[in-house]
């Protein structure tokens, strides 16, 4: 009868420390590298998130990061500081991700006068195979003179596809596959194109595909490295 009883006390702390684990690290100074690449596998830079600050209250957690984008020269383009939210089983990642915030930076940073309106992806940390997920956008907009600027991205028809076995340059992982119709506008050219990424418990995304309406490979982020 002990037996069983501890049996059934160890099966209960497993599935409350697995339920804990969320598609992000919970350790403050931990610092994700990833390598960027284009269409034809050619390196185009360095992004490199490291974490700066955990809050948690009850069951919610704020997790604050600094981003940093790299030339290939090593050369720093543009850095800034995004919070994912943790809420009951759902975080919320910033979409303002899938833009290039490069158009509107000055001295490397988004001026205050940058009006961003969307709202946040929710990633589930328990997901379904095949459910779907809510449809996410962002939109950054500023006066430049007698320019106004606009850039957009909205990520729709996404879904949770299963898990999946992944090697990348960091490690081979067991990882959460997502996919998405992804649509962004920039100065008026427009571009639709289907995401896939692939989260792992305690690290978050280890690598997000892009492709073209015909399956042809656009470009694709890889994490390298985990410190």
């Amino acid at each position: 009868m002990k037996r069983i009883i501890f049996l059934l006390i160890a099966f209960c702390v497993a599935q409350l420390l697995q339920a804990q684990e969320i598609f992000f690290p919970q350790k403050e100074g931990t610092v994700l590298t990833y390598k960027t690449f284009d269409k034809k596998e050619k390196e185009t830079g360095t992004i490199r998130y490291t974490v700066k600050s955990i809050k948690k209250s009850g069951d919610n957690m704020d997790i604050t990061y600094q981003y940093e984008s790299i030339d290939t020269k090593d050369k720093p383009l543009f850095n800034d500081e995004i919070t994912v939210h943790k809420k009951g089983d759902v975080l919320y990642f910033d979409m303002s991700n899938f833009i290039n915030k490069a158009a509107f930076q000055q001295d490397g940073k988004i001026p205050a006068e940058v009006q961003v309106t969307g709202n946040n992806m929710e990633i589930p940390m328990n997901p379904a195979a095949g459910a779907s997920l809510p449809d996410a956008s962002v939109e950054m907009a500023m006066k430049m003179g007698f320019v106004n600027m606009k850039i957009s991205a909205s990520v729709t028809n996404r879904k949770f596809e299963g898990k999946e076995s992944l090697i990348t340059k960091a490690g081979t992982f067991d990882a959460y596959r997502f996919s998405g119709l992804v649509s962004t506008s920039s100065i008026g050219i427009k571009m639709n194109t289907t995401i896939s990424e692939w989260y792992v418990k305690g690290i978050g995304i280890v690598k997000s595909v892009n492709l073209d309406k015909s399956g042809k490979m656009v470009s694709y982020i890889e994490l390298v490295e985990v410190k």
